[in-house]
């Protein structure tokens, strides 16, 4: 105790000079309205400069989020507007339009990505997405663009995706003559990077040139409907049992840049059944 008073003793000016400002800006600030109010206002600016700073924060840790759905929405859109337009095409046509030819993708979940890598110049093409098994991404999923088609998965691996896109010699995707359903494979030869070839074509098969080829639904990677291309010509296949189809397609793969991976929840189901199938007709063969 006694300390304590003679610290006090000693430092007594101190203690005397901080009482004596208290009491001066007491004063001070509750007389002037003016002072008060520029107190006030500064105190204002500095919470909110504050608000703004964490405001700033936030958007940028959201803006991933709202990259994907933009992407999303775009490819929707790209999508939906295309197929409308070719519908406008063909209102002259007695048939009416398929009604789920306008939503190919209802009843799936897609994974919107961005291509980050890319080529259309060589004879086996690929490109990078930058989504991959953390995302839901997985090998033989379906990949599309706001055009139309544009590959299926190969590889996936946790934070990136490699697909092998239409052009590229080992891409073979099942597609068929819109509303007339007659179906051939899809596949690139090399050369220019918006023609392709179906081949298969039935001969008995009643088509007109600029008539659309979509996906045709047989198999486990794309739902019916989604756009491939429109015919340009048409040739006899070298055996002359069928027609080769040359189609332009939607899909710019030069300035692909917004695409969707199809999830169908479906597949792993249907897969297993076809292997049971397989499996049981193997024995029975036996």
């Amino acid at each position: 105790m006694r300390n304590l008073i003679n610290f006090i003793i000693d430092h007594y000016h101190w203690a005397l000079f901080l009482l004596l400002e208290v009491i001066g800006l007491t004063l001070f600030f509750s007389r002037d309205g003016y002072q008060r109010t520029s107190l006030i206002s500064s105190t204002n600016s500095v919470v909110g400069w504050i608000y703004e700073g964490k405001s700033k924060v936030t958007t940028f840790f959201n803006l991933a989020q709202a990259n994907e759905e933009l992407t999303s929405a775009n490819v929707y859109l790209n999508l939906r507007v295309k197929q409308l337009q070719d519908e406008l095409e063909k209102l002259q046509d007695a048939e009416t339009p398929r009604k789920d030819s306008l939503n190919p993708l209802a009843g799936y979940k897609v994974i919107p990505a961005k291509v980050v890598n890319n080529s259309v110049h060589l004879k086996d093409n690929l490109l990078t997405i930058d989504k991959g098994t953390a995302d839901g991404v997985d090998k033989d999923m379906g990949v599309v663009s706001g055009n139309g088609v544009v590959g299926i998965v190969y590889m996936a691996g946790t934070h990136y995706s490699i697909v092998i896109p239409v052009l590229n010699s080992h891409s073979n995707i099942s597609c068929m003559i819109e509303r007339r359903r007659y179906f051939g494979y899809l596949h690139w030869t090399g050369g220019a990077s918006n023609m392709a070839y179906v081949d298969d074509v039935p001969r008995h098969a009643h088509f007109k040139l600029y008539e659309r080829m979509v996906t045709s639904g047989y198999s486990t990677v794309f739902p019916e409907g989604i756009p491939v291309g429109k015919i340009i010509h048409v040739y006899n296949s070298p055996d002359g049992v069928s027609y080769r189809i040359q189609v332009h397609l939607y899909t710019d793969f030069s300035t692909l840049r917004d695409v969707m991976v199809i999830d169908n929840e479906k597949v792993g189901e249907q897969l297993e059944l076809i292997r049971h199938a397989t499996d049981t007709l193997a024995l029975t063969n036996r």
